[in-house]
């Protein structure tokens, strides 16, 4: 097995490694703090997610022989950010995340659980993400407004990497945050947050309102817009992992990050073409050591997370919003487009989209859920003589 390893492999999981932290690990850090995490929770939190995820993407991949990716559920991050600060506080959040996680294991178990979820029509989950994405793909433009200067040379690099290398984009804007926020700041700002990540553990409460507002949406956008997806990007490039099996470890593995403030890990789609293609190697029996790679320079990256929230916090919230709403643009683009593609469910997909986009909040339950709610009885009504058919 070890004489399997290769010079393309390694360079193919260290680039996943690169590109899926510094793509999105501030949406990670808004997304926990717009829950109620303190400074130090949401470190606990990026640590917890980057060391169990990588930890699964070696297991699985040597388990399995197949480049098994792994990642933090990004849409579960940017709705998180949406949500707002909960009755009982981030420990609340915290019982939302083992929820979630408990019901993915399950929906590894019990197949008509992850059937349901393959069956919500595809335009009410993609115009549910939408909604949730909005927001923040707003920043970049809102940043620009209030930080000329700094806003946009964070659009421009993104734009302009884009253009030449897609998957280096977000790095790029990362790094024109970066130095912007090295000349503007104040270090003494960052004093008091430890560089390395310290486990902050979390007791999870477990109220109502965390349960449909945050478990249910957090489920169906990390089972429908990650887990399906992933497994789809792997049967694509000719690998068939057991779907069930796959649920279940990623929800194990989530359960261990949820007391430490992570939200949950699953299948990778973007980057798991990367693992999984000839890039990796020309012999699709040793890609698994791309994902083994990736998984282990995970590891890494999340035991100084801590230094990545401290260099954080001494941003204006608006560029780190701004940076996490530019790594969202596509997501958002995918999910207009796969939402609105049909004419006869178009309506309900739109009412689905400004339900959630609008951020109203009935009972201390958020948009997205009456969003989904409300788009699929608009769905159902619209396509009875369908599916009575």
């Amino acid at each position: 097995m070890v004489g399997s390893f290769s010079l393309k492999a390694l360079a193919a999981g260290l680039l996943v490694a690169f590109v899926g932290f510094a793509s999105s690990f501030a949406i990670v850090v808004e997304g926990l703090k717009g829950v109620g995490a303190s400074p130090q929770e949401a470190a606990s939190g990026l640590m917890a997610l980057s060391v169990t995820m990588g930890v699964c993407a070696v297991y699985l991949s040597l388990k399995t022989g197949m480049p098994i990716s792994i990642a933090w559920s990004t849409p579960g991050a940017a709705f998180l950010a949406t949500v707002g600060t909960l009755e009982g506080g981030f420990s609340a959040a915290v019982g939302a995340f083992l929820a979630t996680a408990v019901l993915i294991v399950l929906a590894g178990f019990w197949k008509t659980l992850g059937r349901a979820i393959s069956r919500i029509p595809a335009p009410i989950a993609s115009a549910m993400l939408a909604g949730v994405v909005l927001p923040l793909c707003l920043a970049p433009f809102q940043a620009i407004s209030e930080f000329p200067a700094v806003g946009l040379s964070v659009v421009a690099a993104f734009l302009i990497v884009a253009r030449i290398n897609r998957l280096l984009a977000m790095p790029a804007a990362v790094a024109a945050a970066a130095i912007a926020i090295a000349f503007g700041s104040d270090a003494a700002g960052i004093a008091g947050i430890s560089l390395w990540s310290d486990p902050v553990i979390v007791i999870p409460t477990f109220t109502l309102q965390a349960m449909i507002g945050i478990t249910i949406p957090l489920f169906i956008i990390t089972m429908a817009s990650q887990n399906i997806t992933g497994i789809a990007v792997l049967n694509s490039f000719g690998y068939r992992p057991d779907p069930g099996s796959m649920f279940r470890w990623t929800g194990l593995f989530s359960v261990f990050a949820a007391p430490f403030g992570g939200h949950g890990v699953n299948l990778a789609a973007i980057t798991a073409a990367i693992c999984a293609g000839e890039d990796a190697h020309p012999d699709p029996k040793r890609r698994y050591w791309a994902a083994v790679v990736a998984g282990i320079a995970y590891v890494a990256l999340g035991l100084t997370a801590g230094a990545a929230v401290a260099f954080m916090s001494v941003a204006p919230p608006l560029l780190i919003t701004a940076v996490a709403g530019l790594a969202l643009l596509g997501a958002l683009g995918g999910a207009l487009a796969a939402a609105l593609k049909r004419d006869e469910t178009r309506e309900a997909a739109l009412v689905t989209f400004l339900v959630t986009a609008s951020g109203v909040t009935f009972f201390g339950i958020g948009g997205a859920f009456w969003g989904l709610l409300a788009g699929a009885a608009l769905y159902l009504w619209d396509t009875r003589k369908e599916l009575a058919g």
